[in-house]
């Protein structure tokens, strides 16, 4: 598929632009690549100056974008790049990808730890959206097929013990699109939800850090035996998740296919969506045992 080249009978197509957050590592950066070798002119979001360099060194159809999703000011700088570079071309895609991990009990995760997760996760995604969408809805009115991608987890859909800060925040993503794709219907702009289970992106390296600066010793005291059976679910789980190519590929079919779904689940989220049709207490009790958790533990 390429953009801006002559159509039929002469017709000469705008340029198709498409805004990746988070496009550093991970899914980020092989959608990025994916959407630019498709012919897509890709805004590849990176907090890091040099990641978005180095992205355009691999392809030059990705322009750097600096972009924080949790600073207002960096959004709307971005936003005026984005304008003076479209010239006659149209914004038709936006990936929000941008996400951070961090588990740990709540009952002793920092409460500034949880705000950070929902600042990225939830409102980074409010944040950008909320800039951006003036410049879908003028690409849909010029006739194109405009898509929100918003890359949420499995999590979002099946909370877990010792991931509930960004389990939250992903269960909030979900009802947020489950609202905007109604409210953006008459625009006949798309809202897709993401739904990965585990993937080889550097996020599960994130969490084992995360993991290994929660076990403080009155942590341990309470919880060690499972936060070390989480740090091996980690680790197994890491080697055996997708590749981000392949959900970078779910990430094209939903902004561009002719026939688009509103939710994607990819990799072993097909499996472990099973865990949401359980009663209440039979997954506590599965989780539990997975985890380590003793049924009971007995005071004094």
């Amino acid at each position: 598929m390429t953009s801006g080249f002559g159509g039929a009978k002469g017709i000469i197509m705008p340029a198709r632009f498409v805004l990746v957050t988070g496009a550093s590592t991970g899914i980020g950066e092989a959608t990025a690549l994916r959407l630019a070798r498709a012919g897509y002119r890709v805004f590849a979001g990176t907090r890091r100056v040099e990641d978005g360099q180095r992205l355009h060194s691999v392809h030059s159809a990705i322009h750097p974008l600096q972009l924080d999703v949790t600073k207002p000011a960096e959004i709307l700088a971005a936003l005026e790049v984005v304008r003076e570079t479209l010239g006659e071309g149209c914004l038709v895609g936006l990936v929000n990808n941008a996400g951070i991990p961090s588990p740990g009990p709540l009952e002793t995760l920092p409460l500034e730890t949880i705000r950070e997760m929902f600042e990225v996760n939830f409102f980074g995604v409010v944040q950008v959206t909320r800039a951006f969408l003036p410049l879908l809805r003028a690409a849909s009115g010029r006739g194109q097929r405009c898509a929100i991608a918003n890359v949420s987890s499995i999590g979002g859909r099946v909370a877990f013990a010792f991931s509930g800060g960004y389990d939250a925040a992903k269960f909030a993503l979900t009802g947020w699109s489950n609202s905007l794709r109604p409210e953006l219907r008459p625009w006949g702009i798309q809202v897709a939800l993401i739904e990965p289970g585990t993937t080889t992106t550097p996020i599960w390296g994130k969490a084992a850090s995360a993991l290994a600066e929660a076990n403080a010793p009155d942590v341990r005291f309470l919880y060690g035996a499972a936060l070390d059976a989480q740090a091996r679910a980690i680790a197994k789980l890491s080697r055996l998740g997708v590749p981000p190519e392949r959900v970078a590929k779910v990430i094209e079919h939903a902004l561009f296919a002719r026939w688009r779904r509103t939710r994607y689940l990819v990799g072993n989220a097909r499996i472990l969506r099973v865990l949401a049709w359980l009663p209440d207490r039979w997954r506590d009790a599965l989780v539990g045992r997975v985890l380590g958790l003793p049924d009971r533990i007995k005071s004094g």
